[in-house]
């Protein structure tokens, strides 16, 4: 992960606000075109709608109807956003395989 990102992360961690209590969701997204989207929110049904409705990402507006494929929670912000960043960083088989079950 690149420094400035691990800064971040790591000060998102000391600090004690409320989203370190708060559930949040890290999803896989499936593309049109078969590629994988990876986020993060706290209202998934919201972001699924908003991802249809291309008001999401440029990512996903230009590769339109996308489908919820994985998600997991996370206990607060901090923590949902490191694991994002580990999921991004897996192989698209690696990827696979945490949505079908088989790998963590």
């Amino acid at each position: 992960m690149p420094s400035p990102y691990k800064r971040m992360l790591e000060g998102m961690m000391r600090t004690k606000k409320k989203y370190h209590r708060e559930v949040w969701f890290i999803y896989i997204l499936k593309c049109q075109d078969e590629t994988f989207y990876t986020g993060v929110t706290k209202d998934l049904e919201r972001r699924l709608k908003m991802h249809n409705s291309g008001k999401a990402s440029r990512y996903t507006r230009v590769r339109r109807p996308v489908v919820m494929i994985y998600h997991e929670q996370a206990k607060g912000r901090a923590k949902a956003l490191v694991r994002e960043c580990a999921i991004k960083a897996m192989s698209r088989g690696a990827k696979e395989r945490l949505v079908i079950g088989k790998e963590n």
